[in-house]
């Protein structure tokens, strides 16, 4: 466990009291390197629920998957075999939630997604056991597709890293996309220089640029698409243009449409609620991720103020149910335990020395994933 995560677990552990823990959750997060950012802000809003609903009996396992899916399998065997965690969550990442997921659920384990939903779980390999409380991949770039249709977009170039989101990502844009494409590249996990792809996007006649580059990778690549000159309109999914991500880029991402199912701004009172807490006890705005962590937080303590963890089918009905105030307003699950919500089109503002994400419109409507019909629960 890194010393952040210490932290954090000794301030929830004072919060219990010291009482007994009748319920073991083991966070499996990204909490050191490149992608570190996500998984604090998914630790911070998953805790920041905790502590507001005021339950003394969970306890909170919190350990740094290092982004490697061979560490991230490790931890949970051993939350699994010795620490008997009860439910699981925290991954980040696409390929260790392939790592991990299948192997926790079919050892009983509940697993709740706070962010990775990869099309391989959401279809086929869909199990009761595990609820996506963010997206299926393709979502937010299914979004970004439809968005460019209604903006004129007629040629896209489209770039991903070549892992199990980003080919999710490349997959639900053109979907959607009714357009041609000038180009589709897939670049390396984790690459930070972008200019052989920047001059393939110069070059290639395009109207537009769908990226899905999620961490340092975005900071990266906007940094040097704006430095290269090239003034073709950029879409992405919210991954790349998150509160996180868009002090560290600036000026660059000004101006750029992105696609979420999640604001600061929007307008309900459980969302308005969070952005003014997290703010408070973190000294930072949300992010995407923060919320993903919120939200899967009360969707368990929702499920727990029904069924006890040990009640597998009276837990797993009560999850079903989702009966908690999402940040995003209404929230649902599919038949496959992925959600179905808005999801909406934001533009990338400055708010006095701040930069953020303004809600512009809606991209599409109760949503739900192509998947779903290969689930066989």
């Amino acid at each position: 466990m890194t010393l952040k995560s210490m932290i954090a677990a000794a301030a929830f552990a004072a919060l219990a009291g010291g009482a007994q823990a009748d319920v073991k959750v083991g966070m499996i997060t990204t909490l050191s390197g490149g992608g570190a950012g996500l998984g604090l802000d998914v630790r911070d809003g998953f805790l920041l629920a905790l502590k507001q609903s005021g339950r003394d009996d969970i306890e909170m396992i919190i350990e740094d998957d290092q982004q490697k899916p061979d560490v991230a399998v490790q931890i949970a065997d051993r939350m699994i075999q010795a620490e008997d965690v009860d439910v699981l969550t925290g991954i980040i990442w696409s390929n260790l939630a392939m790592a991990v997921v299948p192997g926790a659920v079919a050892q009983g384990k509940i697993y709740l997604s706070p962010n990775a939903g990869p099309s391989a779980l959401a279809g086929k390999g869909c199990h009761p056991n595990y609820f996506n409380v963010a997206w299926q991949n393709d979502n937010l770039h299914e979004a970004a597709g439809a968005y460019a249709n209604s903006a004129g977009y007629t040629n896209s170039f489209i770039l991903a890293p070549n892992y199990p989101a980003g080919q999710d990502a490349l997959t639900g844009y053109k979907r959607f996309y009714e357009g041609e494409l000038s180009g589709e590249v897939y670049t390396k996990l984790g690459q930070t220089d972008y200019a052989a792809e920047i001059a393939q996007i110069r070059a290639s006649g395009a109207d537009s640029v769908f990226f899905f580059l999620p961490g340092g990778m975005g900071i990266s690549f906007l940094k040097q698409y704006a430095d290269s000159g090239v003034d073709i309109p950029l879409i992405g999914p919210a991954f790349s243009f998150d509160q996180g991500i868009l002090q560290a880029v600036g000026d660059a991402a000004l101006g750029v449409v992105n696609t979420s199912q999640w604001a600061k701004d929007l307008d309900n009172p459980a969302n308005a609620a969070f952005v003014e807490s997290f703010e408070a006890e973190y000294g930072r705005l949300p992010s995407l991720y923060a919320s993903q962590g919120f939200d899967t937080g009360n969707l368990m303590i929702s499920a727990l103020d029904k069924a006890e963890v040990s009640d597998v089918e009276g837990f797993r009905a009560a999850l079903k149910a989702a009966d908690f105030a999402s940040t995003r307003g209404d929230f649902a699950f599919g038949p496959n335990n992925h959600p179905i919500q808005d999801i909406y089109v934001r533009e990338v503002i400055k708010e006095g020395d701040i930069y953020t994400n303004k809600t512009i419109g809606v991209a599409i409507e109760n949503h739900a994933d192509a998947y779903a019909a290969e689930c066989g629960m």
